[in-house]
């Protein structure tokens, strides 16, 4: 009566063009969306330590800035005071406390201006810092001491201030304080 025959089954052959089209699509439009960590790395050099380092004439004087808990200090050459920076109460919270890193770029600013009409091209700059100083004041200095914002033309720049930008440890009493002078 009925007869059934079977059909040969053909392969069913796999068509990967439409997503091959969306993985074109899809591949840039990912990448180009990715936010890539950015790292970045500061140079630092030690200071010269010991006996024989003592300052002639005819070395380089160093500039310094040393943070201490309740002001940050800029001296130069190094030990000579130029001017002491207190902490300033906070916009957020006036009861915190915080350095002042705008008037310490005005100061560095203005310093690198005088030398630079005396024709002593300074890059350098030695950062003091106490051992219970935390991480983030330190990299604020230094940030700050590096370069300050400066509009040419039309654009903000970073303009360069001490980019040289070696670490040591502030002196630990100040017995003598020495009085604030202009370089």
């Amino acid at each position: 009566m009925f007869q059934f025959r079977r059909k040969h089954a053909q392969e069913a052959e796999l068509d990967i063009t439409s997503f091959m089209n969306l993985m074109i699509i899809l591949v840039p439009v990912l990448l180009m969306s990715m936010v890539f960590s950015h790292i970045t790395v500061l140079d630092l050099t030690l200071p010269d330590a010991g006996p024989g380092a003592a300052e002639d004439d005819d070395q380089p004087k160093i500039l310094e800035v040393v943070l201490a808990d309740d002001y940050l200090d800029i001296n130069y050459p190094a030990g000579i005071r130029v001017k002491r920076i207190d902490k300033i109460a906070s916009e957020d919270d006036p009861a915190t406390l915080l350095h002042d890193y705008a008037t310490l770029s005005v100061y560095l600013q203005e310093i690198k201006r005088q030398l630079k009409e005396k024709g002593i091209e300074k890059r350098d700059i030695l950062v003091l810092s106490q051992p219970d100083t935390d991480y983030q004041t330190i990299i604020s200095t230094m940030d700050t001491v590096r370069s300050y914002k400066a509009v040419v033309v039309t654009d903000v720049v970073d303009a360069e201030l001490f980019p040289l930008i070696s670490l040591g440890d502030a002196p630990v009493a100040e017995a003598d304080t020495p009085a604030e002078v202009t370089p």
